[in-house]
């Protein structure tokens, strides 16, 4: 995962899916795309570009606040500028095929249930799967990307927020 502090050009992603959300006080933008997706929030001049691709060799030095691997757990919070804070969280779990079978079953019946953006393919022994949940709230995005790689029985979960506003440290 890639964190940048500016916006990234459409033309780096394969994009299959977009959702665009417009409030008074900020925009977000989600793109979904076989094994990936881009996050995009923007408040007047802060922007915050959360990307998840295993395709970083053509993204972008510029602007970059945080790369992230995408294995095992990790989780990464940042303030931008003094008006939005961002948190994310990612897992991975390799499963059997048992497990990753019932596991796209479960999140096709989810992305079908949330309104999600899908993006399906066909891997060489099972089928894959990305899918972009997006829920808005008045002042926050909350995204969560599920990645089924089906040659190596991947799951990724990326759990990201994007929030008007920043906490004050207790003293």
């Amino acid at each position: 995962m890639l964190v940048y502090r500016k916006p990234l050009h459409p033309e780096f992603f394969g994009i299959e899916g977009r959702k665009r959300i417009q409030q008074d006080d900020f925009e977000f933008e989600g793109w979904i795309f076989p094994g990936g997706q881009v996050s995009r929030f923007q408040s007047g001049s802060v922007t915050i570009c959360e990307v998840v691709t295993d395709q970083v060799e053509s993204l972008p030095e510029k602007g970059l606040v945080a790369n992230l691997p995408c294995a095992g757990e990790r989780d990464f919070e940042n303030t931008f500028g003094d008006t939005v804070t961002y948190m994310t969280t990612m897992q991975t779990e390799t499963l059997s095929d048992h497990l990753y079978e019932s596991t796209y079953r479960e999140m096709t019946q989810h992305a079908r249930e949330s309104n999600s953006l899908v993006v399906r393919a066909d891997g060489a022994s099972r089928p894959e799967m990305s899918v972009l949940d997006i829920q808005r709230y008045r002042t926050e995005v909350h995204v969560q990307g599920y990645h089924l790689r089906a040659d190596c029985g991947l799951v990724l979960r990326t759990q990201s927020m994007f929030r008007l506003g920043v906490d004050e440290e207790e003293e």
